[in-house]
């Protein structure tokens, strides 16, 4: 079993330490295990909201309210069930030891953009050429 590297508070990756050191993987695990627990509580609140709201509102203003409600917070609680298969993957790719190097070259992600995105799997560089190619086809 592979020890736990303790971090110290206030910890914050930093370029002047070896890029994805056993501190830097403990941190965006962390981090990655922080949304993820984040997101499935969330998840649980509106799942409990939904099932404790009444059904059969006698207005049907309310009920197309209630309704439009229900199908916006399904919609949303879809879009986090796929971010966090994503956070998934970017736990794996800790183990793996990938995480933090892009996908397309191989490059290491600027900690900055792992930060403030810790499922990143492209430089930011690689993200914007990707960006323009979509675009390009979306545009033909």
């Amino acid at each position: 079993m592979a020890r736990k590297t303790r971090l110290p508070n206030g910890y914050k990756p930093s370029d002047d330490e070896p890029f994805m050191n056993a501190r830097q993987r403990a941190y965006f695990k962390q981090k990655l295990e922080q949304w993820k627990e984040d997101i499935v509580r969330s998840n649980r609140q509106t799942l409990q909201q939904l099932q404790d709201d009444p059904a059969n509102h006698p207005d049907i203003a309310d009920r197309a309210m209630s309704e439009s409600v229900k199908a916006l917070e399904l919609r949303a609680r879809d879009r986090q069930r796929k971010l966090v298969s994503k956070i998934d993957e970017a736990l794996q790719r800790i183990e793996d030891g990938s995480y933090g190097y892009c996908e397309e070259t191989g490059d290491p992600i600027n900690l900055k953009r792992l930060d403030a995105r810790p499922i990143a799997t492209l430089s930011l560089e690689a993200q914007e050429q990707h960006e323009r190619r979509e675009r390009v086809y979306r545009d033909e």
